[in-house]
């Protein structure tokens, strides 16, 4: 078990790594592209990626991308709609967050830790559906405000930037993604719903582009983030989930949590490695305590396991 859950850590840790540095390619991509557009051509890539490795791997069962029972198929497009629409509101609230911080904001530490909520908002939203929450999860609901207000309120209030709105939105938004996917996963399969999801979300950022965003991005915009979008749609789209769904099969789920999170922590290095993007003293104490209290939330589900 521990050579499994190692296994699957290094895995995991790669994948999160992959999606750390799609921050860093989120920002530089926001500099040419609008958000709608490039939701709709990452996940676009994204789609056709899984769908090479749905057809790869049921090559041996011949088994299709597309259900051939009309029940299932229903069942299938429906999750995928739902979790998809999901996934569109909160990617976009994302980008546009990203695309609106001025130039000098740490913009992928903010965007990474400030995301990262999402694994405490889950559990806090769970209790709608009757789910009962540990109380170490409030612990961590302390820890992220103190953390978040390091991060970027340390100068009161009105120094807030819109884009950290967006970002705290987008996570809420990611939060119900997340407990729809937990909904519909064991029913459509894990890779399928992924792929269904990646397909809509692409086809509703389409939509709202055209509605939104028409005439702002033109081709040579296109040409000049084409290596953001190619890593985004490809790297983070496909290679960095099926590097989640293979390293869970191997890490428990409450290690593969705490590996999956160091995605926020890679987000920063990313942004200060390649972009130069360094973060004050103020702003690194409250990536500690974000990160703390994503740990912290986690703390029940290793209870679970018996950690």
């Amino acid at each position: 078990m521990k050579k499994s859950n190692l296994k699957g850590s290094l895995i995991l840790s790669l994948g999160a790594l992959i999606w750390g540095f799609a921050f860093v390619a989120q920002t530089a991509a926001s500099q040419f592209v609008t958000p709608m557009t490039l939701n709709f051509l990452r996940f676009a890539i994204s789609a056709a990626a899984l769908a090479l490795v749905l057809k790869i791997s049921g090559a041996k069962t011949h088994e299709p991308i597309f259900p051939r029972d009309k029940k299932k198929l229903k069942t299938s497009l429906v999750a995928g709609a739902v979790c998809g629409a999901m996934l569109a509101l909160s990617a976009n609230l994302q980008q546009a967050g990203i695309a609106s911080f001025p130039p000098d904001v740490s913009v992928e530490a903010r965007a990474g830790f400030l995301t990262a909520l999402y694994v405490i908002l889950v559990p806090i939203i769970s209790t709608v559906f009757g789910k009962k929450i540990h109380p170490v999860v409030w612990l961590s609901v302390l820890l992220a405000i103190t953390g978040v207000y390091m991060l970027c309120a340390r100068g009161g209030f009105s120094g807030i930037y819109l884009g950290d709105v967006l970002l705290l939105s987008c996570a809420v938004g990611f939060s119900i993604q997340i407990l729809y996917v937990e909904k519909y996963c064991d029913i459509v399969g894990g890779l399928r719903l992924s792929f269904l999801e990646f397909l809509f979300c692409s086809a509703f950022s389409l939509i709202t582009s055209i509605i939104f965003e028409f005439g702002k991005t033109n081709i040579a915009d296109i040409k000049s983030a084409i290596w953001s979008i190619l890593f985004l749609g490809i790297m983070s789209g496909g290679v960095g989930y099926t590097l989640q769904i293979i390293g869970q099969k191997y890490a428990e789920a409450s290690v593969a949590s705490i590996a999956m999170s160091l995605e926020s922590v890679f987000a920063a290095l990313g942004g200060w490695l390649i972009l130069s993007h360094a973060l004050s003293l103020y702003e690194i104490i409250g990536c500690v305590l974000v990160f703390a209290a994503i740990i912290a939330a986690q703390i029940p589900e290793f209870k679970k396991s018996g950690k």
